[in-house]
């Protein structure tokens, strides 16, 4: 990489540097993979210098989250905070029954929790067991949940689109748009955008192969990150949304079917900003009993 007049350039098939230049991983790999491409490829040193404070902010974000979550209670319910855990939460007659017990525990289930047959435990606000991290993600690390789910959403947009910027440079630099080719009947045919996307694919295949799967990976976090503000704006977790969608007007399994479905009510949404603060504060029993 060299650095000229503000600029990084990007040489194929090496990386040299000067004091100024950019050293993310991200460039690093875009230049190394680079070999096919004889120019350089100007990147401004401030769109390289963000992408590195960017991305390094970012892992260390995920990497605390990630503790948290793999760490932090989650809400385990046990004998010892089972009377208090009962207050929280009013059982609202269609999702949650009360007086129906856990079998694995032997303990009364509390509104809005349920028995995690990975963890073996109660979890109080119970959303769902998360593979990743190999923990559940309940009332007390919902949070820690959100800010992962959004930094590695962050992640993958940002390195999405410093790598569809050096592709985009490559274009403007070699001015592939105004070129033309011959195509099998040996005519002239002016670049369209698909000819360009299979150039690029076949002279750079490792970065436009990785710029489509970073793509792919933002929608499916970036979805999966907005389902879950979904879920903390109106006060439902995973699990309640899932249950509350199942075909039949009864959730109780001793109650007789009815003949027309019956809409479920959410008694548990108090309002957008009371949602939001019940996931980055959750309720206590003293704040319970203060409020009546």
């Amino acid at each position: 990489m060299l650095n000229t007049r503000g600029k990084c350039f990007l040489i194929a098939g090496s990386w040299s540097s000067t004091s100024s230049s950019c050293s993310c991983p991200t460039c690093c790999w875009l230049g190394t993979s680079a070999a096919s491409f004889s120019a350089p490829v100007p990147i401004p040193v401030s769109s390289c210098r963000l992408l590195e404070n960017g991305t390094k902010n970012c892992c260390q974000h995920q990497c605390f989250y990630y503790l948290l979550l793999v760490l932090f209670f989650t809400g385990i319910i046990t004998k010892s905070n089972h009377a208090s855990l009962m207050k929280i939460y009013a059982y609202d007659g269609a999702l949650f029954q009360k007086g129906i017990r856990c079998p694995t525990c032997d303990m009364e289930k509390p509104a809005r929790s349920k028995h995690c047959r990975f963890c073996n435990v109660c979890v109080h606000r119970f959303d769902h067991h998360c593979v990743w991290v190999n923990n559940c993600i309940g009332a007390f690390n919902a949070r820690y949940f959100f800010f992962y789910l959004f930094t590695l959403t962050v992640t993958a947009a940002t390195i999405a689109i410093i790598t569809a910027a050096f592709l985009i440079q490559v274009v403007l630099l070699t001015n592939m748009l105004h070129g033309s080719y011959i195509d099998d009947q040996g005519q002239e045919q002016a670049v369209e955008i698909r000819f360009l996307i299979q150039h690029l694919f076949l002279t750079f295949p490792r970065i436009v192969f990785m710029l489509g799967f970073v793509i792919l990976l933002t929608l499916l976090l970036g979805a999966y990150c907005c389902f879950n503000l979904y879920l903390a704006l109106t006060n439902q977790t995973s699990n309640e949304w899932h249950k509350s969608r199942r075909s039949g007007c009864s959730h109780h399994p001793t109650l007789q079917p009815c003949d027309r479905q019956v809409v479920y009510k959410n008694i548990y949404s108090k309002g957008v900003w009371m949602n939001l603060k019940e996931i980055f504060k959750p309720p206590t029993v003293l704040e319970k009993e203060k409020k009546t």
